[in-house]
């Protein structure tokens, strides 16, 4: 298994990888286009459709792009696309490169909401002798007359230039750049789909396009396009900028405005975050090459709470226009992590006090109403100013429980099928709120597929420090399969067979999932080495051996 966690280490670099741990990271193999159940419980991506009227979601996971059709089949009617090691650029098939999804953009006219096309842009992230690597772009046309039909994808090798690129033509002028030409720290963390160009962040590959359409039989390439460096607050066509470089190595020879993070375009507009704030850019289609001209925030001068921009989004409600951002703290002094907002395309930002220190992944909007998903748990607000903090996801009807305090993505679906429900991805699985509101929540939970009639504990080997956390404690999940017990009694027993722990477990009554915290009865962590753990029901012991290391 491959896994990758972006733990935070010291080098400023190595803290920018840290966008969504994307952990799981497994390669499968089939002949099959399509395999049924989702194949990891890692969502860090969530999606509809472009119509209105259907009941797709798209799911970005740890291993591979997913799809639910409806929700009457419950994990049954989840498919997972099969992935190869072989794709070849600029090649056509039915097959994902392996990996984890890291991004995924959906475009497509609403029209006429029952025919057509969407079409689907996914990126992926892979790990090579332990570093993060981006394994890849595909591009493909999902019917909506024929939702089962096999979609043929275009595969992009994740976006390198060769070593002599050392220049690029912008606005009329030659621009110096400094060729990316490894998949290292080259991961697309966002998309976004354009008029004529699809967009791509790239982390250290920096902001790039490609044309949608063809222009002949040569394979289209994706181009860099520059942004104003560190200290530029904006930059601008055709003016030439003494000792310009595009270079997203750390400064002083790089900047970090060029490490793009997010992407968010829209008509002639465009933003971009990165490791050093929010870049405004005006699309010049009047331009031989579409030029952008650009303005530049950044922390501490422009107001927003921290440089390392991760989520834009755009919200269009009674007459006026928000821009929300994630903003990270990066590496200056006063920074803190937090969510900004604009209300006049950037001139001035403003931060919610409420959020502040409050690590984030992404937020989306849903006509008034803001959702941001960070580490601690999914918030809401319902004015754009005061925020509310989600309880954990509890599935009461079956038992069950997201035991994961991160929430990675979430989507408001307010399509006819679904009428006005709430997805959240997370490292442990995919929730469905059934009702938005905090009162008396409905949560259904989705994993991979695994079936067993014999009890079992995970992960295991088991860290409380480190598998999922919640309010500061780890947590060891047991699965089981009973017919008739209402009450499940846990004892966990050390090496010696001495009795450690004792839990009543009463199914049916709210109580989430069977777990245990790795603490003894007096409330002190265990201590390292193998248990024993015996699960009592159905007037029968069921034992299960677990190995826990703090």
């Amino acid at each position: 298994m491959i896994k990758i966690y972006f733990y935070m280490l010291i080098s400023l670099s190595t803290l920018f990888s840290q966008i969504v741990p994307l952990r799981f990271l497994e390669e499968t193999s089939s002949l099959d286009e399509i395999q049924e159940g989702l194949k990891s419980n890692v969502i860090v991506e969530i999606k509809t459709s472009i119509n209105p009227t259907d009941s797709i979601i798209w799911l970005g996971t740890g291993k591979g792009l997913s799809y639910q059709l409806d929700s009457l089949g419950g994990n049954s009617n989840f498919r997972t696309f099969n992935v190869s090691n072989n794709l070849t650029n600029g090649t056509k098939s039915t097959y994902l490169p392996s990996g984890g999804v890291s991004a995924i953009a959906i475009a497509g006219k609403k029209i006429n909401p029952t025919t057509g096309n969407d079409t689907l842009i996914v990126s992926v992230a892979n790990s090579k002798d332990g570093e993060s690597v981006g394994a890849g772009i595909v591009i493909g046309n999902f019917s909506r007359k024929s939702p089962t039909n096999p979609i043929e994808w275009e595969f992009f090798e994740q976006p390198i230039d060769n070593q002599d690129d050392s220049t690029i033509t912008w606005g009329g002028l030659e621009i110096s750049a400094l060729p990316v030409t490894v998949f290292e720290n080259n991961i697309t963390y966002d998309l976004s789909v354009g008029k004529e160009y699809y967009w791509a962040a790239s982390w250290a590959g920096g902001l790039r396009r490609l044309k949608k359409q063809n222009e002949g039989n040569s394979i289209r390439n994706w181009e860099r396009v520059p942004l104003p460096d560190d200290n530029r607050s904006s930059f601008n066509c055709g003016e030439f900028y003494e000792n310009y470089q595009l270079n997203p190595r750390d400064p002083p020879d790089g900047n970090h405005n060029h490490k793009v993070f997010s992407v968010l375009v829209y008509s002639d507009t465009i933003w971009v975050g990165t490791a050093n704030g929010i870049n405004r850019g005006i699309i010049d289609r009047s331009s031989t090459n579409n030029c952008i001209n650009w303005k530049h925030y950044s922390f501490p001068n422009d107001g927003i709470s921290g440089n390392w921009v991760i989520s834009i989004a755009k919200q269009q409600w009674n007459g006026k226009t928000t821009i929300w951002a994630v903003t990270r703290s990066a590496n200056e002094v006063g920074e803190n992590s937090g969510v900004s907002y604009s209300r006049n395309d950037g001139e001035t930002w403003s931060n919610i006090n409420s959020l502040m220190d409050q690590y984030g992944y992404n937020i989306v909007v849903q006509d008034s109403l803001v959702y941001f998903a960070s580490r601690n748990g999914l918030w809401k607000s319902i004015d754009g100013e005061n925020f509310a903090l989600y309880g954990p996801a509890i599935d009461k009807l079956r038992n069950d429980q997201i035991i994961d305090n991160d929430v990675f993505s979430v989507l408001h679906d307010t399509r006819n099928y679904y009428s006005n429900q709430l997805w959240i991805g997370s490292a442990d699985g995919l929730g469905r709120l059934h009702t938005p509101g905090f009162n008396a929540p409905i949560w259904q939970i989705y994993r991979s597929n695994y079936s067993s009639n014999k009890p079992y504990a995970y992960p295991n080997p088991f860290s409380p420090s480190i598998h999922n956390l919640m309010n500061g404690d780890g947590y060891l999940r047991f699965y089981y399969k009973v017919k008739q017990s209402d009450l499940i009694k846990l004892t966990i027993y050390n090496f010696a067979m001495q009795k450690v722990r004792e839990i009543d477990y009463f199914r049916g009554i709210g109580q989430g999932s069977l777990k245990w915290d790795g603490r003894d009865d007096s409330g002190y962590l265990v201590s390292n080495g193998t248990y024993f753990c015996k699960l009592f029901y159905d007037n029968t012991s069921h034992w299960v051996k677990v190995v826990l290391v703090k």
